[in-house]
Formats: C-alpha cells, sequence, structure tokens
C-alpha cells in the first residue's frame, strides 16, 4: 500500500514548523504579557458535550468516534440500527460516546463547569491546541488546524473587549501583517430580529447573514425567503446590511432603525464604548489598524450574545483569520448559569498562508544547525564530542557527522542542511589546541584557539 495521510491534513516539515513555531511564540507572548495563562484540554470530548452548541450546520462538522467492540457478532442487528440513527444525524451511544473537538471555546466551558470552585475570576486563559472539523479541504481550510483562543470568564466588563482588540492590534503588528479587525454586535442582531417579527428568526437571519461573503446579497435573500420570512422582513435585513458609512454615521442609522426597541439601543452602546476606549489608546500610534463597524457580520454560531469580532488580512484573497465574542451564559449549558465570557481566536493555519503570500516572514526564523563537527576518526572523535558539548551548553546549536567520511560528502551534508559553519578537529589540531573553522557561504577559513571557538562562530 502506498502511504499516505487522511484528506484535509498534513505533515510540517522543519522549515514550515519554525514559521508555525514563530507564529505561535507570538501570540503567546502577547497573551502573556495581558495576564492570560495556559489551559490545554483533551482532543476528544463526551459527544454530548460538542452537539448543539454550534448550530445545525455546526454538528454536521463534527467528528464523531466510533466506540470499541462494534464488531462483536452478538451485537450485529443492535449496532445496524444504531449506524442508522446515527446516519440520520442523531447521537448514539451505542455507537458513538466520544467526538474530536469542534473547537477550543466549548471545551473552555465544559472546563469552567467543571472546575468553578477552584478558579480565581474573572478566569483569564489561553489555550493552543488543535481542532478538528470533518469540512470539505480547500486553501485556508482544513479538517485538521489550530486555533489559539484567549478567554476571560466571570466578568461582564467591556474593558475585556478592549484589551482583546487590542491584543490582535499588537499580534498582527508583530507579524507584520496588516489587517482590519471588523466588530458588531450580537444585540443589535436581536433587535433586527424583533423587527423582523421574533427573536426566533435570530438563528435562521443569522446564518444566511453569515454567509453574504460567500453567497452574496441574492442568494442570502433566496435563503431568508426559504427559512419563511416575508418580502417586507426581506427588505429589513437588506436594509439593514446596506447601511454604510464611517462607524458613528452607521450607529446613527442604527439609532434611527431601533430607537424603539432597548435590545438594539444596548448593542449599540455597547459598540461606541469600545470603539471610543479602543480608539482613545490607538490614536498616538502610528499603525493603521482600526475596528470598523461590520454591519454584515453575524458569526452563526448559538453562544454569542454581545460584542463579536472577526480579522481579515489586507491585500490577500482569504477569509477570516480570527474571530469571537461574548457569550454571556456559555456555562449554563452545562448547568451551570451565571458566569459570563468573552473570548477571541487567531486562525494558525490561515495566518501561516497569509504570511508566505506576504512573505512577512523574518529569514531569522529559519536558523537550524550553527556549526558541523566533520568526523575526523574514532580517535579525535572524544576530543570532538567534549568540545561540541561545550558549545551546546553555552547555546550553540551544532552536530557531529555519524561517521568517518571523505570531507566532500560531509561538507555536502552541511550544504543541503543550510548550516553556515563546518568545524574541523583533527590529529594535528589536537596536538595544537585548535580548531578550523569554515564559513561556507564565503569560504572563509580560519584556524584558532578552541576557547575562541564561540566567538568565531558569530556569537
Amino acid at each position: 500500500m502506498k502511504p499516505s495521510i487522511p484528506q484535509g491534513t498534513r505533515d510540517f516539515s522543519a522549515a514550515v514548523l519554525r514559521k508555525r513555531n514563530f507564529i505561535l511564540q507570538t501570540i503567546r507572548s502577547v497573551f502573556e504579557t495581558y495576564g492570560f495563562e495556559p489551559l490545554e484540554t483533551p482532543a476528544m470530548e463526551h459527544t454530548e458535550t460538542l452537539m448543539g452548541k454550534y448550530g445545525e450546520e455546526g454538528d454536521k462538522l463534527i467528528f464523531k468516534i466510533l466506540n470499541n467492540g462494534l464488531n462483536n457478532p452478538d451485537k450485529r442487528e443492535a449496532v445496524i440500527q444504531d449506524f442508522n440513527a446515527v446516519l440520520e444525524g442523531k447521537t448514539n451511544k451505542g455507537i458513538t460516546e466520544r467526538a474530536l473537538r469542534y473547537d477550543l471555546t466549548i471545551p473552555f466551558a465544559r472546563y469552567v463547569a467543571m472546575n468553578q470552585g477552584q478558579l480565581t475570576f474573572p478566569f483569564k486563559r489561553y489555550q493552543m491546541q488543535p481542532v478538528w472539523r470533518a469540512d470539505r479541504p480547500q486553501r485556508g481550510r482544513y479538517r485538521e488546524f489550530w486555533q489559539c483562543d484567549a478567554d476571560v470568564a466571570g466578568s461582564t466588563a467591556l474593558l475585556h473587549e478592549v484589551e482583546l482588540s487590542l491584543i490582535y492590534t499588537n499580534v498582527f503588528e508583530k507579524l507584520n501583517v496588516p489587517v482590519e479587525i471588523h466588530i458588531n454586535n450580537r444585540k443589535i442582531l436581536g433587535a433586527l430580529a424583533a423587527l423582523c417579527g421574533g427573536e426566533d428568526m435570530m438563528m435562521d437571519i443569522t446564518i444566511a447573514i453569515d454567509k453574504l461573503d460567500k453567497i452574496g446579497m441574492d442568494k442570502v435573500k433566496d435563503e431568508l425567503i426559504a427559512k419563511g420570512l416575508s418580502m417586507e422582513q426581506v427588505d429589513a435585513v437588506e436594509s439593514f446590511i446596506s447601511i454604510a458609512g464611517s462607524n458613528e454615521e452607521k450607529l446613527k442609522a442604527l439609532e434611527d432603525m431601533f430607537s424603539h426597541l432597548p435590545l438594539g439601543k444596548e448593542g449599540i452602546n455597547e459598540l461606541r464604548t469600545i470603539l471610543a476606549s479602543f480608539k482613545s489608546i490607538k490614536s498616538n500610534s502610528s499603525e493603521q489598524t482600526q475596528l470598523q463597524v461590520d454591519l454584515s457580520l453575524a458569526r452563526g454560531l448559538n453562544y454569542y450574545t454581545g460584542t463579536i469580532f472577526e480579522v481579515k488580512a489586507l491585500g490577500v484573497q482569504m477569509g477570516s483569520i480570527g474571530g469571537g465574542g461574548r457569550y454571556d451564559d456559555l456555562t449554563g449549558l452545562f448547568g451551570v448559569k451565571g458566569i459570563a465570557g468573552v473570548g477571541i481566536s487567531f486562525g494558525v493555519d490561515r495566518i501561516y498562508d497569509v504570511m508566505e503570500e506576504l512573505t512577512a516572514f523574518p529569514e531569522s526564523i529559519q536558523k537550524g544547525t550553527t556549526a558541523l563537527f566533520f568526523n575526523t576518526g574514532m580517535d579525535e572523535q572524544q576530543h570532538i564530542l567534549v568540545v561540541a558539548e561545550n558549545l551546546r551548553s553555552k547555546g550553540v546549536s551544532c552536530e557531529i557527522y555519524h561517521e568517518q567520511a571523505k570531507f566532500d560528502k560531509q561538507f555536502k551534508y552541511a550544504e543541503r542542511k543550510n548550516i553556515p559553519f563546518v568545524v574541523i578537529i583533527g590529529s594535528k589540531e589536537i596536538e595544537k589546541g585548535t580548531v578550523l573553522v569554515k564559513e561556507l557561504a564565503s569560504g572563509n577559513q580560519t584556524e584558532m584557539k578552541v576557547d575562541e571557538l564561540l566567538k568565531g562562530l558569530g556569537h
């Protein structure tokens, strides 16, 4: 059988991993400067923990794990019935009790619900782990991918929305990726649903609006009509999405539209507070990143209740590279009421693709082994090991060629691995207490004392 990997997954070479680790380390460093603490949760959760939390469309993308023992011939009929139930979209414990996590937010909520008595609130955690979705693979969309989340549980203060906006800004400035941070509020969308006939229309409207970039206004309208909205209601949604102008002009138009709806006014006021605070902090900044009110931003997940975010890279054809929002009763899904939450997520894989296209990665991150010690024979090997280990103790990465071979072969190994220096220690060098150092890029070769080696390698 020809070796292969599952569709929508990838192997990562050293060159790719160094770039990915650069992204991860940048995000982690910013998270920690804002007081967030690390957390990891299992790759799999109970199926019932995940199902019903992401809307009908999201539930279809959850990877379920088959139970053990399904090949028992005595249970064949029962297994067939259970499989049929699963194929109809139901959760069946006879077939599957566990699933791979779809995102990091629901596992975070489950963790908070389970450990609320031991946590200090507000509880600020960051999490950087892979997630899995049974999606159709394409550029920027994989079945296994990494998310980096920062969430705050136990506070309704809008301070957190402001700081999460600043985290986005600081990370993308450090990564040298120009972005727009789009912002909206689910309370405003709730007011729109009320304008269109009632709260029960909220999910239908937000799911349709969320597809605007992908399918266009006409198909959004068709979808809303198919969900039972009247033409008058569809026109109201179109008028809402079509509001244009500056942030302030959009907010004034919304105030006119929702003047009689307290929920809408509450959402508008929250946006005003966040925008004003962010602007006052960033007013003297040379960077151009700003918050943009985007009324087509809906984020079609069930659990959002307030401010929502989405980040888009400028100058690159790519979907969102970050998103999040407030969810004031997420732990209520697990029977624990009254713990508010808000968080954001970074899509590492899409950020990587964007940075590749923009050639935004620093060349320095590809640094691997600094020096290769040539293998000049068994008699010299112990001395070479001592010198190499001394360099390693000072933070210089080096390796010793695995066997005595022609110098030409050892040079080619160094060239293929982009190792900048080779170090040669033969019997003559051991007698004199020296080493030969050759820089491959220039071809310069220098003999020096062993204790000068660190300096000779450019440190």
